[in-house]
C-alpha cells in the first residue's frame, strides 16, 4: 500500500532524485575556495620568502675615462721609460715634414742642446748627408709662395733665413721673369675687373702692393695690358 504525501526531500536541496552522500556541491565550492585561498596566501608568502632569502647584491662602479683613454699614471710611467730623443734624432723628425733652411733649424734645435751636444757638428752631419740644404729650402719656399705673393715678399723671406746670397740672386731672376702672370692671377681672383673710380684704383693699388708685387708690374695691371 502506497501513502500519500510529500516527496522525500533533503533540506530543500533535491527534490527528487536519489541523495548521494559523497556529491554535496557546497562541498565542491568549499573545497575549491579554501584551495584558492591557499594558493592566495602561498603567492603572497613566495615573494616576502624570496626577499628574504637572496642575498643583496654588490654594487659596482666604473670609472669615467672614456673608452681608449690611458690612465695618467701609465702615461707618466711610459713617458718615463722612452729613451731621450737625441738631438740629431730630433732634427730629422722636423726635416721628414718639410724643407728647412741651417738657421732655421739651428733655432728649432737650440733649445734642445744639452752639455754633451754640438749643434754645428749635428747640422754639419745632416748636410753631408744631404738631408739638410739650403738650396731645396729655397726652391720649396718660392713654390709655396709664388702663387700668392710677389718677388718682393719672397725675396724679403729669403733674406731672413740667411741664405746664401747666389741662392737670392737665382730665386729673384726666376721671380721676376713670370712676375706680371702671377700678379694678374691674383688680381683677376681678387677684383676682375679695372677700377673706374680713383677710390677703387687706390684699393686695387694696396692690395697688391701689400702682397710684395712690385709698382711697374700694378702699373700694367690696371691699365689693363696683358702678359703678351
Amino acid at each position: 500500500m502506497i501513502r500519500k504525501g510529500r516527496p522525500w526531500s533533503d533540506g530543500g536541496r533535491h527534490s527528487v532524485g536519489p541523495r548521494d552522500d559523497g556529491d554535496d556541491p557546497f562541498e565542491s565550492f568549499d573545497a575549491h575556495d579554501r584551495a584558492a585561498g591557499h594558493g592566495q596566501q602561498r603567492a603572497q608568502s613566495e615573494p616576502s620568502q624570496s626577499s628574504t632569502s637572496v642575498p643583496s647584491e654588490t654594487t659596482y662602479t666604473r670609472s669615467r675615462r672614456t673608452p681608449g683613454e690611458a690612465n695618467p699614471g701609465q702615461d707618466e710611467a711610459k713617458k718615463s721609460q722612452r729613451p731621450a730623443r737625441s738631438l740629431k734624432g730630433r732634427a730629422l723628425g722636423y726635416l721628414s715634414r718639410r724643407e728647412y733652411s741651417r738657421t732655421e733649424l739651428a733655432r728649432k734645435l737650440k733649445p734642445f742642446v744639452e752639455e754633451t751636444d754640438s749643434l754645428d757638428t749635428v747640422l754639419d752631419a745632416l748636410e753631408a748627408e744631404n738631408w739638410l740644404s739650403d738650396s731645396r729650402f729655397a726652391e720649396s719656399l718660392v713654390h709655396r709662395r709664388s702663387s700668392r705673393l710677389g718677388a718682393n715678399r719672397i725675396l724679403g723671406e729669403l733674406k731672413q733665413h740667411a741664405l746664401d746670397q747666389t741662392l737670392v740672386e737665382e730665386a729673384s731672376a726666376q721671380l721676376r721673369e713670370t712676375e706680371l702672370a702671377r700678379a694678374q692671377a691674383v688680381w683677376r681672383k681678387k677684383f676682375g675687373q679695372l677700377p673706374e673710380t680713383p677710390a677703387e684704383r687706390a684699393k686695387q693699388m694696396r692690395f697688391l702692393a701689400a702682397r710684395g708685387f712690385s709698382g711697374a708690374t700694378i702699373g700694367k695691371i690696371l691699365k689693363g695690358i696683358d702678359e703678351e
